[in-house]
């Protein structure tokens, strides 16, 4: 799965397809400082300002994370006539993102967050914006940028909805009416109550307090993801995913999945939710199942809570996280007995088809990559069980085996088609496949059904056998050979 998220990150940059962004767009501002003193004139900290920035928020963070991805991103939004949007503007810009579709209001300023702040600490935070409802002229010019936008058709489009009053229930119906038309996707980041304004789109990605609302009950509600399930089918979505912070991503489409969080450290949550929907955008638009996408969606995630400020997740650093969440992985994937039941009572609760097949796997060479690939099409999930260099030994003679047992683990827990190694030391693998009970055993075709240690154990149980083709004049011993001729 790693290395499918890796191929897919690394072309980003080859699709010549773009994303559109519509909503709110901010200019967020941090003035950075150490606290030293109070005020001797009102109980208030002081903070010496050592550096002062500013970056894309909002709708704007939104459309910084597609193009920092390599995503071709466009952007429809709203400004005021200020130094704010000349700031949000040049940072755009600077991003390559086309902001030909945001429109200039002379009636309301540009969004703006300033967050005073010390060390990890926020110590203040002033707003700037119009609470005043789009008036006609505003709605005329909105819309018209958006017909425009649309008439280029990107392959994606994005409701970034930060409750400021750009995406109403008017722009929203007619912005999803016309992208299901032209067979276009529509990701919705909602905000409110009620979400009966973004009914028809492709998925919806709200955080765990915003589905509570939205279903109204509370954040506790044992029941909160059944009753997400019926919003997600109340809408008409396609899939509803919910991001529980430290509890990871929940994915509801014709069935339900978890995601577990991966961050390790938590600086700030900010923007968190703008790289979720822009990577699972991403994602999408190069035929990432909801699934996987929201996989990458996740690992991204876990990248920017790690820093602080609203900071978009770039291709070089998601690259980097998968690179170093592959190898994690697959040091993962070689389990004591212990690890390797508590992942399959994981897999069997989501009914996952459980594959089981042993060896020595002495000298990996293609006609086991092979037949471990076929073994792996049998069902959802692979456990290999290894033999250890004593069974080895015991099997193949003194000489053998010539890879070490741990070597030969991590060699195979590198493999995609493997989702799990245990070394055994038994003559035979029979006592670990009854613990496991696997609902295939797998062996290659020079054996007969009957000759299959614990074949008839696994048929006890509902399972099957599966005798699986080996290539021909593949083997380790052939491979000795001529090492020693």
């Amino acid at each position: 799965m790693q290395q499918k998220l890796l191929d897919t990150v690394k072309q980003f940059g080859n699709n010549k397809q773009h994303a559109l962004v519509i909503g709110d767009i901010m200019l967020d501002r941090y003035l950075i400082g150490s606290v030293g003193r109070i005020s001797p004139e009102a109980p208030v900290p002081i903070v010496l300002l050592n550096e002062q920035n500013e970056r894309a928020g909002g709708a704007a963070n939104v459309a910084a994370n597609l193009a920092l991805l390599g995503i071709k991103t466009h952007i429809v939004g709203c400004v005021g006539n200020d130094s704010e949007a000349k700031t949000l503007l040049g940072l755009l810009k600077g991003m390559d993102v086309d902001a030909s579709g945001i429109c200039t209001s002379k009636n309301r300023p540009t969004i703006a967050k300033t967050r005073v702040v010390s060390g990890h600490q926020q110590m203040m935070r002033l707003d700037q914006e119009s609470g005043a409802v789009f008036n006609q002229e505003e709605n005329a010019q909105l819309l018209g940028a958006i017909q425009a936008q649309l008439a280029l058709k990107p392959a994606i489009v994005i409701l970034s909805d930060y409750a400021k009053g750009l995406l109403s229930e008017q722009v929203c119906q007619q912005v999803i009416a016309q992208c299901k038309s032209q067979n276009i996707m529509v990701l919705v980041d909602p905000k409110g109550r009620d979400y009966s304004k973004y009914t028809g789109a492709t998925a919806l990605t709200p955080n765990k307090k915003e589905t509570a609302e939205a279903c109204d009950t509370t954040i506790n509600d044992v029941d909160l993801i059944a009753k997400a399930s019926a919003l997600k089918k109340c809408l008409n979505l396609q899939f509803l995913a919910v991001t529980r912070g430290e509890e990871g991503i929940t994915l509801i489409d014709d069935s339900t999945h978890y995601l577990p969080a991966i961050a390790k450290q938590v600086f700030d949550v900010s923007g968190a939710g703008d790289t979720v929907i822009a990577t699972l955008a991403a994602g999408l638009m190069n035929q990432l199942s909801p699934l996987d996408a929201l996989q990458l969606a996740n690992i991204a995630a876990a990248v920017v809570v790690g820093k602080v400020g609203t900071i978009p997740i770039s291709q070089h650093d998601l690259l980097e996280a998968l690179t170093s969440q592959q190898s994690n992985e697959q040091a993962n994937k070689i389990c004591d007995l212990a690890q390797l039941k508590a992942k399959v009572e994981s897999w069997k609760k989501a009914k996952q088809k459980i594959v089981f097949t042993n060896g020595c796997f002495d000298l990996l060479h293609a006609g086991h990559v092979t037949y471990l690939e076929a073994a792996k099409k049998r069902g959802d999930k692979l456990i290999l069980g290894l033999n250890t260099d004593r069974s080895v030994s015991a099997i193949k003679g003194p000489s053998r085996p010539v890879v070490h047992e741990n070597d030969r683990a991590r060699v195979l827990a590198a493999l995609e088609s493997v989702d799990a190694v245990i070394l055994f030391d038994e003559d035979t693998p029979l006592n670990l496949i009854n613990v496991i009970k696997p609902n295939v055993i797998a062996k290659g075709s020079d054996y007969s059904a009957e000759q299959v240690v614990g074949g008839k154990e696994v048929q006890s149980w509902g399972g099957e056998i599966a005798l699986i083709d080996l290539v021909e004049g593949r083997s380790t011993s052939n491979i000795i050979k001529k090492m020693n001729v």
